[in-house]
């Protein structure tokens, strides 16, 4: 059986044994602030580590937790949080050891290629405007990449002025989290 198929199985066991009753909430969030994830394998350890509970914090996850496009959809998350959510903090937090440092936009295109994505293809993206070195490369220093994040979602024109933006890495391994 697939993977989608084990997923789908559980999920319904999930349903009729009413696991969700414990996950119940509203789209409003109970701490009246945002988290910005970098990465994903502290997703079970960041709301322990903070203290949070489903329903507390909106979470918004990407890879390098980078804003690629300052009008992508991690700046649109962040303004629907705050216009229609009543968000009024945003918590940029990274993580130690991430996938995303040091990626190379080159190397991805090689990868791509190698998949079956045509030289053809990537030259018409790019004809369109994708900046694939903006849009795929890493960084080399976590701590420089949130203070990036966090400056440019202070920064922004339609991030109101009173929302507080803080910038912090959790340690992947102990889920320590030291402020940037």
């Amino acid at each position: 059986m697939a993977m989608i198929d084990d997923i789908l199985e559980f999920n319904k066991k999930f349903v009729e044994s009413k696991g969700y009753e414990k996950y119940i909430t509203n789209k409003y969030p109970d701490k009246n602030s945002y988290s910005f994830l970098y990465g994903y394998p502290v997703d079970g350890m960041l709301p322990a580590a903070l203290g949070i509970r489903n329903g507390d914090v909106k979470i918004i996850k990407n890879a390098g937790g980078v804003i690629s496009h300052p009008f992508g959809s991690v700046i649109r998350s962040l303004m629907v949080a705050i216009y229609e959510l009543g968000v009024k903090e945003v918590m940029v937090v990274a993580h130690s050891d991430c996938g995303a440092c040091h990626m190379n936009s080159n190397e991805m295109i090689e990868h791509m290629k190698a998949r079956g994505i045509k030289q053809e293809t990537i030259d018409m993206i790019r004809f369109c405007g994708v900046d694939f070195g903006a849009w795929l490369d890493g960084f080399e220093d976590t701590e420089k990449s949130v203070k990036g994040t966090v400056r440019a979602i202070m920064e922004h024109p339609l991030i109101p002025e009173d929302i507080i933006v803080r910038g912090f890495i959790i340690d992947s391994v102990t889920g320590e989290l030291t402020k940037v």
